[in-house]
């Protein structure tokens, strides 16, 4: 690859292209950042088996929310030394249904008419 490639596979990576002088007060909120999630990603993969990463990691694209709540959800009860062997994909799918019900309520649409005084219903009388 030349270094433009790499510098595209960066930017999509949220990473530094370049050296301006921009970025390098840029880099130390970043590389923080970037090292706090980094610890989180390996405390999940120690907690979850493999088939509930790729289930999370599939979910992630399309409802990131919903994920980073389950993340949350599983770093506290490691915390809390709620989970004592690792989450399956079934446990997963228990945890998700869980939040969908905290989360999504059901909508309900009413529809009201007004009524005005001057409207007789015997005024459209088909019969």
């Amino acid at each position: 690859m030349d270094k433009v490639d790499l510098d595209a596979i960066k930017a999509q990576l949220g990473g530094a292209g370049g050296g301006s002088g921009a970025n390098v007060s840029d880099k130390g909120g970043n590389a923080e950042m970037s090292k706090q999630e980094e610890q989180r990603q390996d405390m999940l993969v120690q907690i979850l088996t493999p088939e509930a990463m790729l289930r999370l990691k599939q979910m992630a694209i399309v409802k990131q929310d919903k994920v980073r709540a389950v993340e949350d959800m599983l770093l506290r009860m490691t915390q809390m030394k709620q989970i004592r062997n690792r989450v399956t994909e079934d446990e997963l799918k228990g945890m998700l249904m869980q939040i969908n019900a905290e989360h999504d309520k059901e909508t309900k649409i009413v529809y009201s008419r007004k009524v005005y005084e001057s409207e007789d219903e015997d005024e459209y009388d088909f019969d």
